[in-house]
């Protein structure tokens, strides 16, 4: 029989210890302990005995399943951050039963905060970024003023919209294509276009979801807003992804290329956050016209 199936009831630590033994993971109780206070695991429900203390609290059957999940990952993939992605997709897509909210506000947390401190992944987000702005007769000095601002805002979420305004819009606008036009470049299908104003907004959407992550100011209702608000426009997206690829062109169409499951499972805390983001501006009426 395999450890999977075999896992029909809660466990206490010790139980979960055993099945990774038997699954062929050798572990401590001190990982489990690590993993509940990162948001991978969450925390076991106490058995209080009165005055004679406590039995060792349970894991759900779920859980323990989980980490046996958990553990199997880590083998292709054995940062945290990543990691952390699994109980927010199991959140995400199959409920409460599986991940409660209260883990995955800390999953997402641990995900940000420890991404977060790679700057080298900063800068290939701006990268990414600025190939989606880039105009044929922007300079290369443009060029790399907005990559260094791009990067500072995916490592630090400092967000400035006055400098990074005039940043972008030396990349995405020039002068020597725009100057005393009046014209402003909209690119892509009109119902998802790439504006200035567009790209702004969603630089300081992030840069807000970050703060109120890092600060741990994310309510439940909240975040339970947050995965309604995704399960509804992701299927909205897939259904739309070919019109909207039809529309793009040059760089900008590898943002509408077809995602593999990886790219979905990948992709969940940028997703996430990023409606945090929108959902706090829109709840201060900071969104305007631009949303």
């Amino acid at each position: 029989m395999d450890p999977w199936s075999r896992i029909t009831e809660p466990g206490t630590i010790d139980d979960l210890v055993a099945d990774a033994g038997e699954a062929g993971h050798k572990v401590t109780a001190r990982l489990v302990h690590d993993w509940v206070a990162k948001g991978l695991l969450d925390k076991p429900t106490r058995r209080p005995k009165g005055r004679r203390g406590s039995d060792k609290a349970l894991h759900a059957t779920n859980q323990r399943k989980l980490f046996l999940l958990l553990l199997e990952k880590r083998q292709q993939m054995p940062k945290i951050p990543s990691l952390a992605l699994v109980p927010l997709n199991l959140w995400l897509y199959c409920g409460d039963e599986y991940v409660p909210t209260r883990q995955a506000v800390k999953a997402l947390r641990t995900w940000l905060r420890d991404g977060l401190r790679n700057k080298d992944v900063a800068r290939e987000g701006a990268r990414g970024l600025l190939q989606q702005l880039d105009h044929p007769l922007a300079t290369d000095t443009a060029r790399n003023r907005l990559l260094r601002l791009l990067t500072d805002v995916g490592y630090t979420g400092r967000f400035d919209r006055e400098e990074l305004a005039g940043a972008a819009r030396a990349v995405f606008e020039p002068s020597s294509a725009f100057a005393g036009t009046g014209l402003i470049r909209a690119v892509g299908h009109p119902e998802a276009a790439l504006t200035l104003e567009s790209f702004l907004t969603h630089l300081e959407a992030m840069c807000t979801a970050i703060r109120r992550v890092r600060d741990r100011d994310l309510d439940t209702a909240l975040i339970e807003r947050v995965r309604l608000v995704h399960r509804g426009t992701k299927s909205e997206y897939l259904a739309r992804r070919r019109e909207f690829a039809a529309a793009a062109s040059g760089t900008l169409a590898a943002a509408f290329a077809e995602p593999t499951l990886n790219d979905l499972a990948n992709d969940c805390g940028r997703e996430l956050l990023t409606i945090v983001g929108y959902e706090v501006l829109r709840a201060e009426g900071r969104l305007g016209h631009a949303a």
